[in-house]
């Protein structure tokens, strides 16, 4: 059996990268911004900054260019340009849309837990069409630490009412695997920009190609016990 066909009671997904296709887009703002305030952006270190909270991102680039790097400034120009680029419509990764509606047609807790802060996440799920599928949304402002810290994890499988040993996770980056192990939780990397390395890949129990991957075996899975009932009580309190 596959192991996201065991039982589970709750479900829960990063945003950037695994439900919403936009670290791409992301990645191509970070370049030119950075080129535009001379600096020489890598692969490397962007690829270090996948997934990171905006402190761990300013401690990279600081580390990376000297502490004369403007983070304020790369940070005000980058949301600037996300918000041009993210105006008319925010993608979605293949398979999420699918995954998510399955699964709460199935009346499954789901919830969201990302390093993205609360004005950036609500705006670009509403305007993905995906935020109404969520019975909560943990973002950094919801936590004291951010991935790969527990903290996310264990916050959103609280407000769930569910224990973090019955809840899936759905990563594409390597410090929200880890955050999402150190949870407890059965952890699935859908790697975008950033494939896991064979430590990584062995925090999870399956790396895969998209969400559309996991969508038979998470839908026809068993629930854990009480499972609806917790989720009743949850919907309950929205």
């Amino acid at each position: 059996m596959s192991p996201l066909a065991h039982p589970f009671d709750a479900v829960i997904f990063d945003m950037d990268g695994t439900l919403l296709d936009t670290e791409a887009v992301f990645k191509a703002i970070v370049y030119e911004v950075c080129t535009e305030l001379g600096f020489a952006m890598t692969d490397h270190v962007h690829g270090r900054m996948v997934g990171s909270s905006h402190e761990a991102t300013a401690g990279l680039l600081a580390e990376t260019f000297g502490a004369e790097f403007p983070y304020e400034l790369f940070d005000e120009k980058c949301r600037a340009s996300m918000y041009v680029r993210m105006a008319d419509v925010v993608p979605v990764k293949t398979g999420a849309v699918e995954l998510v509606s399955a699964l709460r047609e199935l009346d499954v807790p789901l919830a969201v837990a990302t390093s993205s802060r609360s004005h950036h996440a609500l705006s670009h799920l509403k305007s993905a069409g995906v935020i109404d599928y969520f019975d909560t949304i943990v973002t950094r402002d919801d936590v004291a630490n951010p991935k790969p810290h527990p903290e996310p994890y264990l916050t959103a499988a609280k407000r769930l009412a569910v224990d973090p040993v019955h809840c899936v996770a759905f990563e594409d980056s390597v410090a929200g695997v880890r955050a999402a192990h150190a949870a407890g939780m059965r952890t699935v990397m859908v790697p975008d920009l950033v494939h896991p390395s064979e430590d990584v890949a062995a925090l999870c129990v399956a790396v895969l190609e998209s969400l559309a991957h996991a969508h038979d075996h998470l839908v026809s899975a068993p629930r854990a016990a009480n499972g609806l009932q917790k989720h009743l009580h949850v919907k309950s309190k929205r």
